[in-house]
């Protein structure tokens, strides 16, 4: 699929996003670890987490989607039953390193893998402290497939004191999963901030999970099956990122957006927001399970250049293509420094962005952990998503300020996170141009 995006006029409305992505897969494994029935609304039907619903079928847990409502037949961990064949994760990374976490817990057999995208993606940051724990685990080079072999639930896990060598909310989520199932307390040190949503859901759902000073993570193992979820889930601000990039680089726009978590360990792209002169606010504060969420109200306003480095990268580690879309719009040179990470997504994020929005025509120079970026030089032409979601959707929002067409090839990849991204787009204004 080909996609084309542009405007005649300023884009204005409102927009009510589908549940946030990282919390939807969440939701989902823990309600599959409880005991009970679990009600999950405002969930998120995508690519992705469709991924994790699958994923959990092989094990037997039974659940059912109607629209954006999810129900989840919970019976604890020991419910769960030995999966026939190999467990396919998709193209889902958190998916895989999620599940991991609960199948080491479990000690049943199986053999977890993914697409050839996935099976590209480290996974022995994960592997290497699983085995301290007592999990086996065959893999070929530290990737997928990994086959986990049996132990007896009579035999549990030993908790683990660690130190990640890089702040990491999958690793450190897979670990805490694991240690909830571990005989006496673990700790997880991370050497700066990560997104928090595991403690935070689960702390809701009765598990000893305690965040201390220091990006330290204490869990009490139990084997106690969590309480079941009744949840209304935020817009995922990672979604409303590429909204407000569209209203924030074409004159004149306004856009509302209620009920979006803006829990601090996400809200990274504000921050880098507000650094370029974005003109947004968050009303409407309020707390979801545990979860900050707010409605963010912008309006278009000039952009300058800005500079991101450090903590910050982590806390908007998803949001660099759009951030790069956002800085093509922005008067000066953006630079980007402390990001290798992006080297391990989806696709090399740094490289890709780098050699697309060079092909339209972008000034942008390529560094080992970041880039600099000069706004106002994108000229349009044709790019490729490369199989990576948020590079299809970040490039083609640069048609609504290129001087001619940006056309974006293999664009239906952004079904992987934000179905919706188009039709939200028309709805505020926007032109979509689709061809096969």
């Amino acid at each position: 699929m080909e996609l084309k995006l542009h405007t005649k006029q300023k884009l204005a409305g409102e927009v009510s996003l589908p549940g946030d992505k990282s919390l939807s897969h969440r939701a989902a494994l823990f309600a599959a670890l409880a005991d009970g029935v679990s009600e999950i609304d405002n969930f998120l039907d995508a690519g992705v987490t469709r991924a994790m619903l699958q994923a959990l079928s092989a094990f037997g847990v039974q659940y059912e989607l109607n629209g954006r409502h999810l129900t989840v037949f919970g019976h604890g961990l020991d419910g769960w039953q030995q999966p026939q064949n190999p467990v396919f994760c998709g193209n889902s990374a958190t998916t895989y390193r999620l599940l991991a976490g609960a199948v080491a817990a479990s000690g049943l057999a199986c053999t977890l893998d993914g697409s050839e995208g996935l099976r590209a993606r480290p996974m022995e940051r994960i592997f290497q402290p699983l085995r301290q724990m007592g999990v086996g685990i065959e893999s070929d080079n530290g990737r997928a497939p990994a086959r986990f072999l049996p132990r007896s639930r009579e035999c549990p896990l030993r908790p683990i004191h660690t130190t990640l060598p890089v702040a990491s909310a999958q690793v450190k989520s897979c670990l805490t999963i694991a240690a909830l199932y571990a005989d006496g307390e673990s700790v997880i040190d991370e050497p700066g901030p990560s997104r928090d949503h595991t403690e935070r859901m689960l702390r809701s759902m009765g598990a000893q999970v305690i965040s201390c000073a220091g990006n330290r993570v204490q869990i009490v193992g139990s084997r106690a099956p969590l309480h079941p979820l009744r949840i209304d889930l935020p817009g995922d601000i990672s979604s409303a990122a590429f909204l407000l990039t569209a209203a924030a680089l074409v004159p004149g726009s306004f856009i509302r957006i209620p009920s979006v978590g803006v829990n601090p360990t996400r809200t990274g792209f504000l921050d880098a927001l507000r650094s370029m002169g974005g003109s947004f606010s968050v009303e409407n504060e309020r707390e979801v399970c545990g979860e900050p969420v707010g409605d963010i109200r912008l309006t278009a306003s000039p952009l300058s250049a800005t500079e991101v480095s450090g903590d910050l990268v982590v806390r908007m580690i998803d949001e660099f293509p759009v951030f790069a879309a956002l800085a093509c719009g922005a008067n000066g040179v953006t630079r980007v420094r402390g990001a290798k990470e992006l080297r391990y997504k989806e696709s090399d994020r740094i490289a890709i962005l780098c050699e697309e929005l060079k092909r339209i025509g972008v000034t942008v120079k390529e560094f080992e952990d970041g880039f600099d970026l000069v706004g106002g030089t994108c000229r349009g032409g044709e790019v490729d998503a490369h199989g990576d979601h948020r590079i299809a959707m970040s490039l083609a929002l640069l048609g609504l300020i290129s001087p001619e067409p940006v056309v974006v090839r293999h664009a239906e990849i952004l079904n992987e996170s934000f179905p919706e991204f188009l039709t939200d787009l028309q709805q505020i204004g926007g032109e979509v141009c689709l061809s096969a």
